[in-house]
């Protein structure tokens, strides 16, 4: 049996580099690069045949749909998926990993789509907010006989600490927009607006990588118009990336929902002082006491303000909060190696032929 991954169903960026590297993908691509860490001998989908660092492509029409596991990221395409590869007979088998929030998307059409792709394959989710939103899209967007047959697991994705660099602060504090795609869910008008009011009252640097389709819109001219801000495509490798996070100050996260986090968790991990806005998803991420969790846009400027005009007294405040040191916390809540033992175990358990 061949697992093949698939992943970039409703992006045109290339899925990896000649490297064979998904850093430039955020969560999706963090999370397909571990499927190859925990399935070595897993292969790519994607529009070629080829060898991409230590990653092979293959082409749909290359894998075997009798015998071959398709892990498919891209859960609204898994029904055409399964079309595709039943033409000849064949009972494929799918497993849905669903990274996103499916509050993601906005339209009927989506929903009815993911409703019934996770009715129909088992659906691995990335946390368990996540499988509790899956399970609620079966329930309201499909028939009780299609619902009552779904399999919905979860894991925890966990965070590596290697590429970790010592922090610095630079002597104009930065601030990192956390994201790499604009889209209304993440809020970047309310970002951009608080960052805004705090940089009238403190000096500052803002700092957004974006992925490319982002980087030519609107959201992105108004963002990059400030004297202050500076917004750049991402990086291209992982060591440059966390050399970046080692220099930031703070965050400021916006987004009204999110799968897991793991940026955020992250950019935490690396030394910058994340202010989070008052949700149940923020607050999962952080220990119990963390100081910084706003309910509104005025009560977010006034802590990266006081964040901004002293960082030794927030990183403080926020290892108080931690019983000590926010990233051992951190490390031990979000424990990337039991987060692969229960994605592995959960795939094995509805797919024993993995082995």
């Amino acid at each position: 049996m061949t697992i093949a991954i698939k992943i970039g169903f409703l992006d045109d960026d290339p899925v990896v580099d000649e490297k064979g590297s998904f850093a430039a993908r955020g969560a999706g691509g963090a999370i397909a690069g571990r499927l190859f860490t925990i399935f070595p001998d897993a292969v790519l989908i994607g529009p070629q045949d080829g060898q991409y660092g230590n990653i092979t492509m293959r082409r749909l029409e290359n894998l075997d749909p009798r015998g071959d596991l398709i892990i498919n990221l891209d859960v609204l395409d898994s029904i055409g998926l399964f079309q595709r590869l039943h033409r000849g007979g064949a009972e494929p088998k799918i497993l849905n990993l669903q990274w996103l929030p499916p509050s993601h998307y906005h339209h009927k059409v989506n929903f009815a789509a993911m409703g019934l792709s996770f009715a129909l394959f088992p659906t691995l989710c990335s946390g368990e907010r996540t499988a509790g939103e899956v399970a609620e899209i079966v329930r309201r967007w499909t028939i009780p006989p299609l619902a009552h047959q779904a399999r919905i697991g979860w894991f925890q994705p966990g965070i590596r600490d290697d590429l970790v660099k010592p922090h610095t602060d630079l002597e104009v504090p930065v601030v990192l927009y956390p994201a790499i795609h604009l889209t209304e869910a993440k809020k970047p008008k309310v970002f951009l607006k608080v960052v805004r009011e705090v940089a009238g009252r403190v000096p500052l640097t803002m700092e957004a990588r974006l992925a490319q389709r982002d980087l030519a819109s609107v959201m992105a001219m108004k963002m990059s118009s400030p004297r202050w801000a500076k917004v750049s495509p991402l990086f291209g490798e992982k060591e440059e990336y966390w050399e970046s996070l080692s220099h930031a100050t703070a965050f400021l996260a916006t987004a009204q929902e999110e799968a897991y986090g793991l940026e955020y968790l992250e950019a935490l991990l690396a030394g910058a002082i994340g202010i989070f806005p008052h949700q149940p998803w923020a607050a999962h991420l952080v220990p119990a006491f963390y100081p910084y969790l706003y309910a509104t846009e005025n009560q977010a400027a006034d802590m990266l303000a006081d964040v901004l005009s002293d960082p030794a007294a927030a990183r403080k405040a926020v290892d108080e909060s931690a019983g000590g040191s926010l990233s051992e916390w951190i490390l031990g809540a979000h424990t990337r190696a039991e987060g692969n033992e229960a994605l592995r175990a959960q795939i094995t358990d509805w797919f024993p032929e993995v082995g």
